[in-house]
């Protein structure tokens, strides 16, 4: 019988997505609370914004929260309507970054490993750059068609009193050169940003690795020791006159080689592997996504 004793190690769970470096690619603004959506007017701006730009807000108990583009990108639209209630973290506003960025598709498994936070993420350009850190933008929710509203006429001035009025004005709208098209439908992705220094191709591969939670000094056992997953597992606890106690665990992070031990042991135990064998599925519990690998 091969048997273990729990060890403490840092632990990070990662995970690696193919991307492209895209021209001008598009992310969204999420609301940071729950409320109600006020959009601004937004004019199109006639250069690359340096500071950040106020396009919305979200009213909860009487609190206005700016919702803002950041600097270096343009509002490229509304993705709600104006006055809908919103719950936190729902995109609302979608905009467009100048110049180039590193994007990756992701499917829905992926996106639940990484929709809590992203703690940090590097980028590899294939046969070229780095690695190099990415700064994130915005959500990596799948985003709807954005919506531009026409800007409001503006009024004609009335004449002095007392004086012919003049025919009133009627103001034509902006040219077409000068108005921001919409952003399209998006799926869920990811978009960061590379440092100033990297040399960017339009089109080049990329590889992107997300750091999506870190433990220090976790109590981990190897993957083979330990039955289940999820947040909860089983192990085989080898006593002093050679018996096993099947002991329930909680489990947090993982790197594929050893899992962390959140609670159920203390460190001084004696592990069996490999780990021990759950019982089969009651009937009808087959495929049911809460139960851990082999049974419930």
């Amino acid at each position: 019988m091969t048997t273990v004793q729990p060890t403490r190690q840092d632990l990070a769970n990662k995970l690696s997505l193919s991307g492209k470096v895209t021209v001008n690619p598009v992310f969204g603004i999420v609301a940071p609370v729950a409320g109600q959506v006020r959009y601004l007017d937004v004019r199109t701006p006639q250069s690359t914004p340096t500071k950040p730009t106020r396009v919305a807000s979200v009213w909860a108990s009487g609190k206005a929260h700016r919702i803002e583009v950041p600097a270096g990108a343009v509002f490229a639209g509304r993705l709600v309507d104006h006055g809908s209630k919103v719950p936190a973290g729902m995109p609302i506003v979608s905009a467009k970054k100048i110049g180039y960025g590193l994007v990756a598709d992701i499917d829905g498994a992926q996106a639940y490993q990484i929709s809590d936070t992203l703690t940090t993420v590097q980028a590899q350009i294939k046969n070229g750059p780095g690695p190099f850190p990415c700064k994130v933008l915005g959500t990596i929710a799948a985003l709807p068609a954005g919506t531009i509203p026409d800007p409001p006429a503006v009024e004609p001035t009335a004449g002095p009193s007392g004086q012919p009025s003049a025919s009133p004005v009627v103001q034509a709208p902006p040219p077409q050169q000068d108005r921001t098209e919409p952003s399209e439908a998006t799926g869920m992705r990811l978009v960061c940003t590379a440092p100033a220094n990297v040399k960017l191709i339009n089109g080049a591969s990329a590889t992107i690795e997300v750091v999506t939670a870190r433990a220090a000094k976790a109590l981990v056992l190897p993957v083979e020791a330990v039955a289940g997953r999820q947040g909860r597992g089983k192990v085989d606890v080898v006593k002093p006159d050679g018996s096993r106690e099947t002991r329930d665990v909680v489990l947090g992070l993982s790197d594929g080689k050893v899992v962390q031990i959140k609670s159920g042991l203390t460190g001084d135990e004696t592990v069996a592997v490999p780990g021990p064998d759950l019982p089969p599925a009651k009937p009808g519990a087959e495929g049911d996504p809460s139960a851990p690998m082999g049974g419930k």
